[in-house]
């Protein structure tokens, strides 16, 4: 059965149904001139996931440039000063979990690669 794409309302704007994916990130790539079928290999999407988007935006043209404008204007500005100096003070710890987690996995791949077969043969 083939699945009908459409958008949905989400806490962070119209998205695709069953994706994190929000119209506006279609749209940054929309508005470049892209093709449907680019943006959806690029965002790994289906086709018809994008051109729902795509119709979401023309049939919402007025309202999705103004909040796209707000969310523009929002990210050039950046962080306010105080979450900035947070996302700062916590860059050490985040950097030492990301560390960790990685030797993690690392140790975990290298102890299933010297794990011998359920015969006891080497891998």
């Amino acid at each position: 059965m083939i699945r009908k794409s459409k958008i949905v309302d989400h806490s962070n704007g119209p998205v695709i149904e069953g994706t994190r994916t929000t119209i506006y990130q279609v749209m940054d790539y929309y508005l470049d001139g892209w093709d449907p079928t680019r943006i959806a290999a690029r965002l790994m999407l289906g086709t018809p996931d994008i051109e729902a988007a795509i119709e979401y935006i023309e049939a919402h043209r007025a309202e999705v440039d103004e909040d796209y404008r707000i969310i523009v204007e929002r990210s050039e500005r950046g962080n306010p000063p105080e979450i900035q100096a947070l996302i700062e003070a916590n860059r050490p710890l985040a950097e030492a979990k990301k560390v960790e987690i990685l030797r993690r996995a690392r140790e975990a791949k290298e102890a299933k690669l010297n794990k011998p077969h359920e015969n006891g043969t080497p891998r």
